[in-house]
């Protein structure tokens, strides 16, 4: 650490707001940096998919070059405060938006900064813990430029930076590989499902009849998701229940933000704690292998996740907080989790759901609305034979996942002591090798 200088932010970089655009602007025209995209990554995702109407001079002026970094400036809450983000190319056309600032180094400045390194320091407890000293909350949480400038960070030589980035990006590699085989499994049980209960491949030389949901297969019934599924609310645990960082033996609370469209858990999101020695009169909320969560509230006119479900892979470690609903598999024909989660994510089931929810400020679905919702049921030799089939794929994308846990556990272990010094990277440079 004695190689380490210490800067402040206004000494390396320029600070600039993002646009200040009306909401019709958005959604055509170039792209730009949302929100998510700085939240959930610490670097900008390959391909920025948000689009908003911009002009040359905008386009100059909220620039999103390689090396850039951008933090949340403004949030409901501190804990989304000062997420940062750092591009590592450049961006052609793109802007950013009001909600964040972007750090661009000054042309003056001599330091020499990898990208890599700088955004996962950003992202230590160290710097997270100087943004919640110098951040302000009235209405809503909020970061200016002078706070911006006046941090401090402690900066090591070139050398050694990249080293330091290139261990912990190797980790985040390995997760994103995992996260893209298991992209791809999901993809063929879709397929599957398609096959099986879309298209009724196995049973096309058989004998149909009419139901409300149309033509099905002779001895199939249409049922309503009550009769398949135990349906609870998520708990409404009150604010001063919840804790930031876990204190001794906590579960995690399961919230919206941890479903993401197209189902299952997302990597990174908002995190709540809850004690375990509050939750005894809870059990029923305790989420466990197998559990399905859906998303019953979603932002109006930017319906992205609503009625999509989650699926749990372990158990007891997370609890359920409100307006997201719990759906446990009753043993019914032969009905599996797997069906189910691939059941609930698809185009008709969603579409069908959707068309059920309320309109206003939110869009919201009742818990009646859930239940009542349709489906075709196949038969008890049917559904055991494509839970057969499939559930060696879930049970794969199970293993993948607690992989990417402990990577992301390692990453998260080794993070503030590489980059306070407390480790050295010969020391942990070989065992990382060997886990990747």
């Amino acid at each position: 650490m004695s190689t380490w200088k210490k800067y402040k932010l206004g000494d390396i970089y320029d600070v600039s707001s993002g646009l200040s655009k009306p909401r019709e602007e958005f959604g055509s025209g170039n792209p730009f940096v949302s929100f998510r995209d700085i939240f959930y990554n610490y670097f900008l995702p390959e391909n920025l998919t948000e689009l908003v109407n911009t002009n040359i001079k905008e386009i100059k002026s909220c620039s999103v070059r390689k090396g850039d970094i951008f933090l949340t400036r403004t949030s409901e809450t501190l804990h989304e405060l000062g997420m940062s983000s750092v591009a590592l190319k450049d961006y052609p056309n793109a802007t950013f938006n009001g909600f964040a600032k972007r750090l661009r180094k000054k042309a003056n400045c001599a330091l020499d900064i990898d990208s890599i390194f700088i955004g996962y320091l950003l992202r230590s407890k160290y710097f997270r813990n100087q943004i919640d000293a110098v951040a302000s909350m009235t209405t809503r949480a909020s970061l200016n430029t002078a706070s911006i400038n006046a941090i401090e960070i402690d900066i090591p030589n070139l050398n050694e930076q990249i080293k330091i980035g290139e261990i912990l990006k190797s980790l985040d590699d390995k997760i994103e590989l995992n996260l893209q085989m298991n992209k791809t499994l999901e993809e063929m049980a879709n397929a599957l499902y398609k096959h099986w209960f879309v298209d009724f491949g196995p049973f096309k030389d058989g004998k149909f009849v009419e139901s409300e949901l149309g033509m099905i297969p002779e001895g199939w019934e249409v049922k309503k998701l009550e009769e398949v599924v135990e349906f609870i609310n998520g708990y409404a645990f009150k604010s001063s229940e919840l804790l930031d960082f876990p204190e001794g033996d906590c579960y995690s609370v399961f919230k919206m933000g941890n479903i993401k469209k197209g189902g299952g858990l997302k990597p990174d999101g908002t995190k709540s704690y809850f004690k375990k020695e509050s939750a005894v009169v809870l059990e029923k909320y305790i989420l466990k292998k197998g559990d399905l969560l859906m998303s019953m509230t979603d932002m109006k006119d930017k319906v992205t996740i609503l009625g999509h479900t989650a699926l749990m892979n372990e158990d007891n470690k997370f609890i359920v907080n409100q307006r997201v609903g719990l759906l446990r598999v009753k043993n019914v024909r032969g009905i599996s989790y797997p069906f189910l989660f691939i059941l609930t994510n698809s185009y008709e089931f969603l579409y069908d759901l959707r068309s059920k929810a309320n309109s206003g400020v939110q869009v919201n679905l009742s818990t009646e609305a859930i239940k009542n919702a349709k489906f075709i049921l196949g038969t008890s030799d049917y559904n055991n034979a494509f839970n057969d089939l499939i559930s060696p794929l879930f049970e794969k994308i199970f293993s993948i996942t607690k992989e990417n846990e402990y990577l992301a556990q390692t990453r998260d272990y080794l993070l503030p002591k590489l980059i306070s010094g407390e480790i050295r990277v010969k020391d942990v440079a070989k065992a990382i090798k060997e886990v990747v």
